[in-house]
């Protein structure tokens, strides 16, 4: 038990950073398996991606930042959810 709270005294703001960061993309890669409907799991995967960038941008590459905010959060999220639209726009007719 002391050894866990001697881990936790001697993070810096950084790491703090860092674990928070990674456990909420743990959560919401989770969530993103376990959804029921698969649009959630669409904004799940955004959520992560939108993280991964904090993450780039606080490890100071702020161009794989931009790139991943506008391919992995953006692009990669619109085209899954027009996809799902049109599935279901298939599935009515």
């Amino acid at each position: 038990m002391s050894n866990i709270i001697e881990f936790f005294q001697n993070l810096e703001l950084l790491d703090w950073i860092f674990y928070l960061i990674g456990g909420l993309m743990i959560i919401y890669s989770l969530f993103a398996v376990e959804a029921k409907k698969v649009f959630d799991s669409i904004l799940a995967l955004s959520a992560v991606s939108l993280l991964s960038v904090l993450l780039f941008i606080v490890l100071k590459a702020p161009d794989v930042a931009i790139t991943e905010a506008a391919v992995g959060s953006g692009l990669a999220s619109a085209v899954m959810i027009f996809a799902l639209f049109r599935m279901k726009a298939g599935e009515k007719k």
